[in-house]
């Protein structure tokens, strides 16, 4: 960790993500502008430099200004070699400016590696370039001693704290980013998990119905078989056919219910035993319930009334629904068939799966689903959270 913080690259702008804003981009130009154009002013300006000298002090600022620009594209590209290799250069033509007598020149060298390098380096090689040039300002620059090195002190300052601020930024470029992506990422996955539940609902359904229809078109044919007369034959079609319409009408209910329009448990339930010629009872305070619990009260009673049909035709059944403080309790209960019954002739119709199928849907709500014998008879219990 402690190598990462001296040899890692600042988060700036200029390293990677987005690319600053033409306004700060024409505002950088502008300020380049002008320090190049106050350099230019100050050297030339007593006459100091003329004939041959004027074109050396020239060469001085157009190599400046070169090197400058590849310190700028070495560090945005994460060069270290390039730029140290600049920087270098940078403090040799600051000290031939000096020399040759452009102080200004060379001051404004100077002043500006010390701060580009506190911002655009990695710490390891930034401190080091910026007390190499921050020192040669205040050691060899035209300022007594003391205020050079407080001039030098405060340039470094400055740069460190422009580093922070880039940093910062940068850092909260970042979050940013990953926060948007989260988005996206929490939005796709919610639209995967209602695609989902919407294709869970639509299965249970059209497994309920299929089944319903294959029940009574599979003793259509054991009637068939058995050389039943056509009336008998033709009321289990009939049946296989109302199924089919109310699979229809149950897949419209369960995506209006997964929408939120919820029609009352109670009502179905209600409908449901009257249909089937079962006991309904209810415990408690009827209330309403929320979507996912509504659904899995519902499927659980079809499946297991399916089921009843299918295992125990002719028994009686019972439904019981309870309303308790923090779940919703529902059972259907069978007693065996009569005797005589063809008990057990249309049990291999359907998947198989319906009790894994009531199961696993309890499980997702945080509930439970218990299935056994009773008494003879069968037993399907479920409880959710409601």
């Amino acid at each position: 960790m402690d190598h990462e913080i001296w040899t890692g690259w600042p988060a700036t702008d200029a390293h990677g993500g987005d690319r600053p804003t033409r306004p700060r981009q024409a505002l950088g130009l502008v300020g380049r502008l002008v320090l190049l154009a106050a350099t230019l002013t100050s050297t030339f300006a007593d006459d100091r430099f003329t004939g041959w000298a004027a074109v050396v002090a020239a060469g001085w600022i157009v190599s400046a200004v070169v090197l400058f620009a590849l310190f700028f594209r070495a560090a945005r590209g994460r060069r270290i070699r390039g730029a140290l290799l600049a920087a270098a250069a940078l403090l040799v033509i600051a000290a031939l400016a000096k020399e040759g007598g452009a102080d200004v020149l060379a001051g404004v060298l100077w002043c500006g590696l010390g701060i580009t390098a506190l911002i655009r380096l990695p710490r390891a090689a930034g401190l080091p370039t910026a007390l190499a040039a921050l020192g040669s300002y205040a050691a060899l620059g035209d300022e007594p001693l003391l205020a050079g090195l407080a001039t030098a002190g405060g340039l470094g300052l400055l740069g460190w704290l422009l580093r922070l601020d880039a940093e910062a930024r940068g850092t909260q470029r970042r979050l940013l980013q990953q926060e948007r992506a989260a988005r996206v990422a929490e939005a796709e996955s919610a639209a995967l998990a209602e695609r989902a539940r919407i294709a869970r609902e639509i299965h249970d359904v059209l497994a309920h119905s299929l089944s319903a229809q294959l029940v009574h078109l599979e003793a259509a044919r054991l009637m068939l078989d058995g050389g039943a007369e056509r009336e008998q034959v033709r009321e289990r079609v009939v049946a296989a056919r109302r199924m089919a319409q109310e699979g229809l009408a149950e897949t419209r209910q369960a995506l209006s219910a997964l929408r939120g329009e919820l029609t009352p448990v109670g009502e179905f339930l209600a409908e449901l035993a009257g249909r089937e010629q079962a006991v309904l009872s209810v415990e408690g305070t009827p209330r309403p319930l929320a979507a996912e619990a509504g659904l899995a009260v519902r499927r659980t009673a079809q499946e297991a009334l399916t089921n009843v049909r299918k295992h125990a035709p002719g028994g009686r059944v019972w439904i019981r629904v309870a309303y308790l403080a923090d779940v919703v309790e529902l059972e259907v209960r069978n007693s065996r068939p009569p005797r005589g019954a063809p008990a057990g002739a249309l049990a291999a119709s359907g998947s198989g799966y319906g009790l894994l199928g009531m199961r696993e849907r309890a499980e997702l709500l945080g509930g439970e689903l218990q299935a056994g014998e009773v008494d003879g008879g069968w037993r399907v219990l479920l409880r959710v959270p409601a």
